[in-house]
């Protein structure tokens, strides 16, 4: 009986597999062997005939050539076809001359034949030049495809040769990890906790096993750009005392066919070898998109999907891994993908509520020298819509316009400065408008603002400027008091009759319109078909609603068939037109009513360019309130218009 030791078992995942050799560099003489190579063949070339040449002797056709004939001194000749002549004189020495082919000349025919010259033909002279001529084109395919391999060859090194074209283009953070934490993360409490139990989950099982709870398969983060998905998961890499696997979708798209499917295979066979551990996969609709009703059909990444799916939960699920993603696009992802099993939770990152928006200013100007003004609740105040991104890049800004102006320190003009070079663009000066523009400019701001100031569901004015910035001339900013989720019918149909203000305006004042008002008719019939179509307020229509199902984070409609009759159609485009026609008749009643108010309005848009709430109140002859400095407060409408309902009210011609 024989006995076959081994090792005793060790417990603990297998140890990484070794990486491949790189073999050793070739000597450098090597690289020099094609050059030395074609040194000798054009060496062997020319050697020959420059010897050659050294022994021959040149002759002129005429007189020396038929001098030598008539004299009875020429052995032999060789004439070629392109008029060449190579010889033999009698006395041994050779030579060569030219025959002129276009002169035909019959007289050197009759003294070869008369003085018994051997004449022989020949073909036309062969010489390097025309060889390597020849040869060029075959020369530069063979030049084509040494070079296509060598690159094929470089990129595959890169892969890790033939065998590492299947791996996952993933990094792993085991020791070294990220130094972003929880901390960086402002607000987003539910989230945060949410994601922080699928760690604890990893790091304390059984606790939740005595409670009978099963630890979420995978956690899917949707939102809109900007709102700090991937900076979440990288909070999680850094808190998480269990390896973390980031890898993005794109990664898994390659030239090759199958090299996704196994790079799948590759990066769950490695999550595995590791767990329990947590496998992060940003932007991943470049993989899970859905599968089936496409016009153009994508098996290789159908292939990818499919085998993320077994992967995940399939027949030999991976155990000990939770998968964490994240995408804007959660309306494309296959309904396979979402199922309970695999994502089990889906967290909604949705764009910062005014107190988050503070907390994100206070993580990112920490450290940055802000003036007395700056108050961070007017800046949150004032930039509803605004993501953890745009908050970041607004900070930035501010601080280069302090930069710009001299200063060290950040002040409240410079955020103001700020948000409206991201909203809406680069200031210029109104010198840059004729007198006329100007002037319509004025009229039609202010009829925004005045019907703004008396709606009875209107926004507080926060700012008016006839400022070109961006493809906007002018802006009438308002500031909500408070956020709000919902909106009621009188809310906004005084926002239909507050864009329709600068038309009516104009129409008062000069009696014709302008091309300034084509923003604001083309906002205001995007609510009143909202209005109509989806909120179900148009009497004519009824309570229904035609609104898309699933959330668009990028923006756009979703292309489908339409869900209404022509028929239907027809009643919502007089209904929208009605809408808009009452909206301009309650703004032409307004300003009609307080013209005088509007005059001076005008003159002092034109004297200013840039006015405030409070010189708005003093020309209605109200009570003004607190000054704020002008841009200390914020943008209007962002807010209602990030929650679908509303779309800024801005000025003319912009």
């Amino acid at each position: 009986m024989y006995r076959h030791p081994s090792n005793k078992a060790k417990s603990g995942p297998p140890p990484d597999r070794p990486p491949n050799q790189a073999p050793p560099p070739p000597p450098r003489w090597r690289s020099w062997l094609p050059m030395l190579g074609l040194l000798i063949t054009l060496a062997l070339l020319l050697i020959p005939g420059r010897m050659e040449q050294g022994r021959v002797t040149t002759l002129d056709y005429s007189p020396d050539l038929k001098d030598k004939i008539a004299a009875g001194q020429v052995q032999s000749v060789e004439i070629g076809s392109d008029g060449h002549i190579e010889g033999k004189l009698k006395d041994g020495t050779r030579f060569e001359s030219s025959y002129p082919t276009n002169l035909q000349d019959p007289e050197f025919t009759k003294l070869l034949n008369d003085h018994k010259v051997q004449v022989k033909a020949v073909g036309a002279r062969t010489t390097l030049g025309s060889i390597l001529l020849s040869l060029l084109p075959l020369l530069l395919f063979i030049a084509f495809f040494v070079y296509l391999g060598r690159s094929t060859r470089r990129q595959l090194a890169g892969m890790g040769g033939l065998g590492g074209i299947g791996r996952a283009r993933s990094r792993v953070f085991d020791a070294e990890r990220p130094d972003t934490t929880f901390a960086d993360v402002a607000g987003y409490e539910g989230a945060k906790r949410e994601v922080t139990e699928v760690v604890d989950f990893l790091k304390n099982p059984d606790r939740y096993r005595r409670a009978g709870a099963v630890g979420p398969k995978g956690v899917l983060m949707v939102g809109p750009p900007g709102t700090g998905k991937t900076l979440l998961a990288r909070a999680v890499a850094g808190e998480a005392h269990v390896p973390f696997i980031s890898v993005t979708g794109s990664s898994f798209v390659e030239l090759f066919v199958g090299v996704g499917a196994a790079r799948v295979r590759d990066l769950f066979a490695e999550a595995r070898k590791r767990a329990p551990s947590i496998v992060f996969i940003d932007e991943i609709d470049a993989i899970g998109q859905r599968r089936g009703g496409q016009l153009v059909s994508n098996d290789e990444r159908d292939q990818t999907l499919n085998q993320m799916l077994a992967e995940m939960d399939g027949f030999d699920p991976a155990t000990g891994v939770v998968v964490m993603a994240a995408t804007n696009r959660p309306e494309v992802l296959d309904p396979a993908l979402l199922r309970p099993g695999r994502f089990d939770r889906q967290v909604v990152i949705p764009l910062p509520t005014q107190k988050e928006r503070k907390a994100i200013l206070e993580v990112h100007t920490k450290g940055k020298p802000l003036g007395p003004d700056v108050d961070l609740d007017v800046v949150a105040r004032g930039t509803p819509g605004f993501s953890g991104a745009d908050l970041a890049n607004l900070v930035n800004e501010a601080a280069i316009f302090a930069v710009r102006a001299g200063r060290e320190v950040i002040n409240a003009v410079d955020f103001s400065e700020a948000r409206d070079r991201i909203l809406l663009g680069r200031r210029d000066s109104s010198n840059a408008l004729l007198p006329d523009e100007k002037r319509a400019v004025a009229v039609h701001e202010g009829g925004h603002a005045l019907v703004a100031a008396i709606s009875e569901h209107g926004d507080p004015v926060a700012k008016v400027t006839i400022l070109p910035a961006g493809q906007a001339l002018g802006v009438t900013e308002q500031l909500p008091i408070d956020e709000r989720h919902l909106y009621t019918e009188g809310y906004l149909k005084d926002s239909l009759a507050i864009r329709m203000g600068g038309r009516a305006a104009e129409l008062l004042v000069f009696d014709e319109g302008s091309t300034g008002a084509s923003n604001d008719l083309a906002g205001a019939t995007d609510l009143a078909t909202r209005m109509v179509r989806e909120f179900g307020m148009s009497a004519a229509l009824g309570p229904v609603g035609f609104a898309s199902g699933s959330p668009m984070y990028l923006g756009g409609e979703e292309v489908r068939s339409r869900p209404y009759a022509e028929a239907t159609q027809r009643v919502i485009d007089e209904e929208v037109a009605k809408l808009l026609r009452e909206a301009e008749q309650r703004a032409t009643g307004i300003l009609t009513e307080h013209r005088d108010a509007l005059e001076r309005l005008t003159e002092l848009l034109l004297e200013r360019e840039t006015i405030d709430g409070t010189d708005l109140d003093e020309v209605l002859g109200r009570v003004p309130g607190h000054r704020q400095p002008v841009g200390a407060t914020g943008h209007a409408t962002a807010a209602a218009e990030e929650a679908g309902a509303v779309r800024p009210a801005g000025g003319p011609h912009g």
